[in-house]
């Protein structure tokens, strides 16, 4: 009876000591933050909606694990505020096929991210140069023939999201 008790207690002590704790709590954000907005992206590399596709996968991301911090459409409304810039995309095709034509394209985007306190207008998070890759296949029958760029661009944004909400909530 005596050696359960005294196994059950050292482990509690050493699983407590080794730092594990429950994610999605937000104990990396100043606990005065419980509302965020997030804007629309900027979108300084002009490709067609990617500020858009960004933008989106932050929102779900924080809806799916972010469960002690709300987001609000307002600003005026908001304890901080996540703005970002898709400052560059560039697709390269990195393998021909055998007559010449590109089949893989290598998607790399760059993004610059900032979390503010609006209330005391302090910067949470900054990173100015967030890089993300990717890739794609072209077919090779022109019947099947299906753009794989904008999946491509889904993929990687939603890896963005995952890597930026674990960065503000967890501080990882």
């Amino acid at each position: 009876m005596f050696k359960p008790l005294l196994f059950a207690l050292s482990l509690s002590m050493t699983v407590g000591v080794c730092g594990y704790k429950r994610a999605g709590q937000g104990k990396s954000l100043p606990a005065s933050i419980k509302t965020i907005a997030v804007p629309v992206f900027q979108n300084s590399s002009l490709h067609y909606r990617v500020e858009q596709r960004f933008t989106q996968a932050v929102i779900d991301e924080i809806l799916k694990r972010a469960r002690a911090l709300h987001i609000v459409n307002n600003q005026d409304n908001a304890d901080a505020v996540l703005n970002g810039d898709i400052r560059s995309f560039r697709a390269n095709g990195s393998i021909l096929d055998d007559r010449g034509r590109t089949r893989v394209w290598d998607v790399r985007i760059i993004v610059s991210v900032v979390v503010r306190d609006l209330k005391t207008h302090k910067i949470i998070f900054e990173n100015p140069r967030m890089t993300f890759e990717g890739e794609y296949q072209l077919s090779d029958d022109p019947q099947s023939f299906f753009n794989e760029e904008n999946p491509a661009v889904d993929r990687i944004a939603k890896e963005f999201a995952q890597t930026i909400v674990s960065t503000i909530m967890e501080g990882l």
